[in-house]
């Protein structure tokens, strides 16, 4: 196979020799990778392999950067990356894209025994993980090369809201408050994960999970579904804190709470834990791009660009939230 697909502001060229892994990533692509040629081709700005052999990447020679990592003239190769079963070969070759080069993922499927097990016993965890360490976490670190950096929030926008800066921890709503809305015509980025700069979000292309999905199941009870509507960014004007409470009310946020409240979501997601030991790795191995992505720098600009609202919810079925946003600016500034 080879496809195309525009995620989180890069263009991946995806080449698969392995039929099974075909259909991961055709999962993961969520409908959007391009498999044959059309009249907006994008030049792609990173590559990866998944090649058919099954043997280890030559390492002879190499020096190790660490228990299961090598580096060699800027190459990295990691086996068993983030535990997915695939070992890596990272290089940065000469040609189109960013500054003159393209980095190219290369992943051949050597599971150890461990991680073998762990996939047998947990399917719907090692899809996902098949899929973050192939296609998420790549251009994750490639996106950090130009100084943006993962953001686990949403960006929303239609006739009742936005653009809006969907922020908050695993659980609170944001993926309910997605659904609410594209189903109203609006459009999104994505329902949890994104990349930004501080004023531009770009959506990391997955299904949705949530626990009104119809599709394959996922972790913590809840099943996939294509997400309709889907923008490959948007530049947002209001940043929303999410929580829950025991009432519904929206307050003005201070800007530095806000960025805080990024922050803090980002680093919490369950979906980049294994991610920021891989991109600190890869930074040192290959001396490319920063050690840690501008994470606070990303959020502190997204929160001195937009008005901020803290937005309490006692519950988000049915709630739409660029109707609740217009209601507050249409009260009386006594109320």
């Amino acid at each position: 196979m080879r496809a195309l697909l525009a995620t989180g502001g890069e263009v991946v060229e995806l080449v698969c020799e392995l039929p099974w892994v075909d259909a991961r990533l055709l999962e993961a692509a969520d409908g959007m990778a391009q498999t044959e040629p059309g009249p907006d081709d994008l030049e792609p700005t990173m590559r990866v392999a998944v090649e058919e052999s099954h043997e280890p990447f030559d390492t002879v020679d190499w020096n190790r950067l660490s228990r299961d990592a090598w580096v060699r003239d800027g190459q990295v190769v990691i086996r068993d990356v983030v535990t997915s079963g695939f070992d890596l070969r990272l290089r940065l070759d000469s040609g189109p894209g960013r500054g003159g080069a393209v980095p190219e993922f290369a992943f051949r499927w050597r599971p150890p025994a461990r991680t073998r097990a762990a996939s047998a016993l947990l399917r719907a965890r090692g899809r996902l993980l098949v899929r973050a360490a192939l296609v998420q976490y790549p251009t994750l670190w490639v996106a950090a090369l130009s100084g943006r950096a993962p953001v686990h929030a949403s960006c929303i926008t239609g006739h009742s809201a936005g653009p809006v800066l969907l922020v908050g921890p695993s659980g609170v709503g944001k993926t309910t408050l997605v659904v609410t809305e594209t189903a109203r015509g609006g459009w999104a980025t994505t329902d949890n994960l994104g990349i930004g700069n501080g004023t531009t979000v770009w959506g990391v292309v997955e299904p949705m999970r949530s626990e009104t999905g119809h599709g394959k199941a996922a972790p913590h009870g809840r099943r996939e579904d294509r997400l309709t509507h889907r923008a490959r960014s948007l530049r947002p004007t209001t940043v929303v804190a999410l929580r829950r409470g025991q009432v519904t009310a929206v307050d003005e946020l201070d800007p530095a709470a806000a960025a805080r409240a990024l922050v803090a979501a980002t680093y919490a997601a369950g979906e980049l834990r294994r991610y920021w030991p891989l991109h600190a790795l890869l930074a040192l191995g290959t001396g490319a791009g920063p050690a840690h992505p501008p994470v606070q720098q990303v959020a502190d600009a997204f929160a001195r660009s937009a008005t901020c609202l803290s937005v309490q919810l006692d519950h988000v079925e049915g709630v739409v939230l660029g109707e609740l946003l217009r209601d507050r600016k249409e009260a009386p500034a006594w109320m």
